[in-house]
C-alpha cells in the first residue's frame, strides 16, 4: 500500500527578492587575496581568475528566469512520501506503449543533469529515434536536494530514499518500470533492482574509471587482477584520496559546511565546479567546456535558491552513517556504461562479462546526461530495447 500523498503540480518561482539578494551577495563578494604563485589549472582548488569570471557570468549574464522558464514548461510535481516532501518531474510519452523509466540523480547534481535527456528519451519520434522505444519519465530530486525540501526528519539516506522512490512509482499507477542513474542515484538504481524486483524490469547505471577509487572501500578488489592492473587501481585510489575531502567534510560535519554553503553564494559555486572539473572529462580545460555554461549555473542556482548547500551534506552524512553497502546484488537484469573509460573497467566491474548490458565511451565522465547525452540515450534506448 502506498503512502504517497498530497500529489499537486508545481512550478518554479523564485521570488524577485531572492534573486535581488543572490546579486547583492555577488557583489559584495570578499575574495581572497591571489597565492603567491596562483596558477590557472585546478590542482589546488578551483583558480581564483576563473571562480571571478564564472562568477561576474552568474552576476550579469546568466538568466535564471530564462531557466526557470525552460523548467516550467516540464510537468512538475511534489507529493509527501513517507512524511518527506519530493519533487519531480513526470513527463508521459505521447506513445501508448512507452516504458516508465525513473532517472536518479547524484551530488553535487540535481534534475538539472537530466533536460537534455528528456526530448528523446520521451519523444523518440521527434528526435530521430524508434516509437517504440519511448518512455515515460519520471525524475525526483533526492530529498534534501532542490525542491524535495524542507527535510524535518533524520534518517533520509539511500535506503530510505530507494523505498520512496519505489512508492513514488507505484503511486504514479506503474507495476513495471526502468531505473537509471549514476553516483547516488547508481546507489539508488541498483538498490531498487534489489528491493523492488517483482517491479523493476531492468536497471542501468552510468559510471567513469573514478569509480575505481572507491575500490577495497565500498567493494573488494578482485583477485584476478594483474600487477599492472592493480597499479591502476591504486593510482585512481590516490587520486580518491585527495578528491574525497568534500565527502569527508560532509559525512562528519555537515553543518559546519552547511553554513558556508548557505551564506556565500560564490562558495558554493566553487564547492560545486571543482566536482565538475575534477569529475568531467579530463580533456576540458574548465568545467564549462565539459558542459554548458547555463546548464552547469542552473545547477548551482538550484542549490543556492533551495539553500540545498546544506541539506544535501545533511544526506551524505545520513549515508555515512546508515552501514549500507554500495552495491547491492539484484536479480534483475542490469547494464553499466562507462564514460572516459578505461580497459580495465570491465576486468574489474564485470570480468565475467555477466551483465545484461555493457558499454564503453571515451568522451564523457561523471556527469554524462550533461556531458554526452546523445550517447547516454542510445544506450538507454538500446538496453531497455528488449526488457519492454
Amino acid at each position: 500500500m502506498t503512502t504517497l500523498t498530497a500529489t499537486q503540480p508545481f512550478q518554479i518561482n523564485i521570488s524577485s527578492a531572492e534573486l535581488d539578494d543572490l546579486h547583492r551577495r555577488l557583489d559584495a563578494t570578499r575574495w581572497p587575496d591571489p597565492a603567491p604563485d596562483a596558477g590557472t589549472d585546478f590542482g589546488r582548488g578551483v583558480p581564483l581568475r576563473y571562480l571571478q569570471e564564472l562568477a561576474d557570468y552568474w552576476r550579469h549574464g546568466f538568466d535564471w528566469r530564462a531557466q526557470e522558464a525552460r523548467f516550467n514548461e516540464l510537468p512538475q510535481f511534489t507529493a509527501v512520501i513517507d512524511s518527506q516532501r519530493i519533487h519531480y518531474l513526470h513527463v508521459r510519452s505521447a506513445e501508448a506503449d512507452a516504458l516508465p523509466l525513473l532517472i536518479t540523480h547524484g551530488y553535487p547534481s540535481s534534475v538539472v543533469e537530466f533536460l537534455e535527456l528528456i526530448g528523446p528519451l520521451s519523444d523518440p519520434r521527434s528526435h530521430g529515434g524508434d516509437p517504440q522505444d519511448a518512455f515515460d519519465l519520471v525524475i525526483p530530486s533526492l530529498p534534501g536536494f532542490g525542491f524535495s525540501t524542507p527535510v524535518r526528519q533524520t534518517g533520509w539516506e539511500m535506503g530510505r530514499t530507494t523505498a520512496a522512490f519505489a512508492e513514488l512509482m507505484a503511486g504514479l499507477g506503474y507495476s513495471r518500470y526502468g531505473a537509471h542513474g549514476g553516483d547516488i542515484g547508481a546507489g539508488v538504481t541498483g538498490r531498487l533492482g534489489a528491493t523492488d524486483s517483482e517491479h523493476v524490469a531492468g536497471t542501468i547505471v552510468v559510471s567513469d574509471p573514478g569509480a575505481l577509487g572507491l575500490a577495497g572501500e565500498q567493494f573488494p578488489i578482485p583477485e584476478h587482477l594483474t600487477d599492472e592492473e592493480r597499479t591502476r587501481v591504486e593510482q585512481e585510489r590516490t587520486t580518491w584520496r585527495a578528491e574525497r575531502g568534500y565527502l569527508d567534510l560532509q559525512s562528519h560535519r555537515p553543518e559546519t559546511i552547511g553554513a558556508a554553503l548557505t551564506d556565500s553564494p560564490v562558495g558554493q559555486l566553487a564547492w560545486i565546479v571543482e566536482k565538475f572539473q575534477t569529475w568531467t572529462n579530463p580533456a576540458s580545460k574548465t568545467p564549462d567546456e565539459a558542459v554548458d555554461r547555463d546548464q552547469l549555473l542552473s545547477n548551482v542556482s538550484l542549490y543556492w535558491f533551495t539553500r540545498s548547500g546544506a541539506t544535501a551534506a545533511r544526506f551524505l552524512w545520513e549515508a555515512a552513517h546508515s552501514n549500507l553497502d554500495w552495491i547491492a546484488p539484484s536479480g534483475v537484469p542490469s547494464g553499466w556504461v562507462v564514460f572516459n573509460t578505461d580497459p580495465i573497467m570491465r576486468r574489474f566491474m564485470d570480468p565475467q562479462h555477466q551483465m545484461a548490458y555493457w558499454n564503453e565511451h571515451s568522451e564523457g565522465g561523471h556527469f554524462a546526461a550533461m556531458e554526452e547525452p546523445a550517447l547516454l540515450v542510445d544506450d538507454l534506448r538500446a538496453f531497455f530495447r528488449n526488457l519492454r
